[in-house]
């Protein structure tokens, strides 16, 4: 995985692309020296995700474990990377003497998991994702803010929560000026951000900085404090608060600013595409390999990407059709772009839209799912200093002892972004039967390593879950309106587009203006999302693979299913198996679902 994209929480703990041998399952071993090696590979399992959150503490936060809450490892520095790499390398070497030996089936599972990830974390580690630790897309800068909102996973419970986050945000300056000595590191090396996206890091990082203290997200915290904090400890902290922002968080911030608008910008790239980067083609195809979990090739993807476009688009056909519209497609998207009756007015209403849709839906799941996840999800507003650059909507997991619920962010900076017809596609995608069920149900397998319920987090399985989550919306008794499926078949689209325009930018040399063209010939999708999609696509290059690519191999792997089983193919059945090993590289899936298969024969 790109190294900095370590620094968030939501990012997992490794990506594995190298294929480990043999994962077909095997006799279970029984014996002393059998438990022996199990029990030894579970150690194995626990120091590693144990040295993770070490090393990573964000991630403890975000599984409900509080311990580091006060840390903030300044994971992009020299030092810090050799030592993640190191505790790398002897996991492998470790898991590798005990992958010899005999294991029980799970153990075996587990153990070729484990290596694969390894062997992907390892193979990043030419390439220098270190160098671009900040863009407009995603990055700790503006995610700080959120995490001391007092709405995010940090808890505030407690005066000894904020002094925790007080340290926390101490440790963020060494990060953030570590950002600026990376940056001006990859400007010397020609490793750097296209200038188009860092122009719009400038208005989020001035959003950031307030003048009046109490005016700062990281204040937002102290202006509702819960009942256990005492009258002492209140006036103590709003003052440590406002001095930590007045005398740490703003210089920071001021310094980070001032770097990227007075020295990047003039040094940053003109060209878009990551193959103008020094050896850009190979980190792309690793990038692509990481993000697909297969070997497909980003010729053959484009490919793949422009017969999606023109299937769908033939489908889009048919529902212009059957709304009676007279003329052409592109008419038909102006039409759908432009007529008020498809948005809502009030970023209020759009959200309760989301709220009444999210109890229709949960009526509705019993049909096609048997085990449901134990925490439940709400849905909240993307917060305005971050919603410019935001996606529609997004998901944040739950925390795993069901303290937290998962949250279904929905962006309203552009109502026009959030057509009416799109809301249910939106809705199934985020949340449940889409990334709440994967998500909430992987945290909630307690029988697994903590590695697998936490970190895995391969693109392909879970992105194309979440497409996947879209497609069987008709089954579940949903796009009943035509408009509300053209709505689906949009949002398929999307990802079908991306398989295209990612290739392009970074393998053909397509701009970025021809990349929104392209999208915007081929969907309704509005202007201001075109934009912030292309983007994203030239920020993390790749990522966006993984969601059509996954979404065809899990139906693949259904109708495989169903074409052996017959009549005795049972859907909740089969979404279960999918969902209950949580997430997996597609060749360890497919291998599962053979199993399967031939278990029920």
């Amino acid at each position: 995985m790109l190294r900095n994209q370590r620094l968030l929480a939501t990012v997992t703990l490794a990506a594995g692309l190298a294929a480990a041998p043999g994962f077909a399952a095997e006799s279970t071993p029984s014996g002393a020296g059998a438990s022996a090696d199990s029990a030894a590979l579970h150690r194995l399992f626990e120091d590693y995700f144990e040295r993770q959150m070490q090393l990573n503490p964000l991630i403890a936060t975000f599984i409900g474990d509080h311990r580091y809450d006060d840390k903030l490892t300044n994971n992009i520095s020299p030092e810090q990377i050799k030592i993640a790499l190191d505790v790398d390398r002897k996991a492998l070497a470790d898991a590798q003497k005990l992958a010899a030996r005999p294991l029980p089936d799970t153990d075996r599972l587990s153990v070729e998991i484990f290596i694969y990830n390894l062997h992907g974390n390892l193979e990043g580690e030419k390439y220098p994702g270190e160098l671009l630790p900040v863009s407009q897309f995603q990055s700790l800068p503006t995610f700080m803010p959120v995490l001391g909102s007092g709405t995010s996973a940090q808890p505030f419970a407690t005066a000894a929560d904020y002094d925790r986050f007080l340290a926390r945000m101490h440790d963020y300056i060494a990060w953030s000026d570590q950002a600026i000595v990376n940056m001006r590191k990859g400007m010397a090396q020609h490793v750097t951000y296209p200038r188009v996206l860092m122009e719009k890091v400038v208005p989020q990082l001035k959003d950031i900085i307030a003048a009046d203290p109490q005016a700062s997200m990281f204040y937002a915290p102290l202006k509702k404090f819960p009942d256990a904090v005492s009258a002492a400890d209140r006036t103590r902290l709003q003052k440590a608060y406002s001095d930590a922002i007045t005398k740490e968080i703003n210089p920071a911030y001021q310094r980070l600013l001032d770097f990227v608008r007075d020295e990047y910008l003039k040094g940053a790239r003109t060209q878009v595409g990551w193959s103008s980067l020094p050896n850009g083609r190979e980190w792309y195809a690793y990038q692509a390999r990481l993000a697909t979990t297969t070997e497909l090739t980003p010729d053959a993807i484009h490919e793949l990407g422009l017969k999606e476009v023109a299937r769908i688009r033939g489908e889009m056909e048919q529902v212009k059709q059957q709304v009676g519209f007279n003329g052409d497609l592109p008419a038909f998207f102006k039409f759908l772009q432009d007529d008020p009756r498809f948005y809502y007015t009030s970023g209020p209403a759009l959200i309760q839209g989301f709220r009444d849709l999210k109890k229709n839906i949960d009526a509705k799941l019993p049909k096609l799912f048997k085990d449901f996840p134990k925490a439940d999800y709400e849905v909240r507003e993307v917060e305005a200093f971050r919603a410019q650059s935001s996606a529609g909507g997004f998901y944040q997991p739950p925390s795993a002892d069901g303290s937290r619920p998962g949250i279904f962010y929905v962006n309203t900076y552009n109502l026009k972004a959030q057509p009416k017809f799109g809301m249910e596609t939106l809705s199934l995608h985020e949340a449940a039967p889409g990334h709440h069920f994967q998500i909430a149900i992987q945290q909630e397998l307690t029988e697994l390593p903590r590695f697998r319920r936490f970190g895995n987090g391969y693109v392909a399985y879970d992105e194309g879950w979440a497409l996947y989550s879209e497609s069987i919306g008709k089954e579940l008794g949903m796009f009943t309106d035509p408009y509300q499926y053209y709505g689906r078949l949009a949002d398929e689209m999307l990802r079908a587009m991306r398989l295209v325009v990612d290739t392009g930018l970074h393998t053909r040399n397509w701009t970025r203006e021809q990349s929104i063209k392209y999208m915007r010939d081929n969907s309704s999708i509005a202007p201001s999302d075109a934009e912030a999609e292309v983007e994203r696509y030239i920020a993390i290059p790749g990522q966006a693979l993984g969601y059509k690519i996954g979404q065809l191999r899990i139906r693949e792997l259904r109708n495989k299913a169903q074409a052996a089983l017959g009549s005795r193919f049972d859907v909740r059945e089969f979404h279960s198996v999918v969902l209950r090993d949580g997430s997996l590289p597609l060749e360890v899936l497919d291998a599962k679902i053979d199993r399967w298969i031939a278990s029920k024969k």
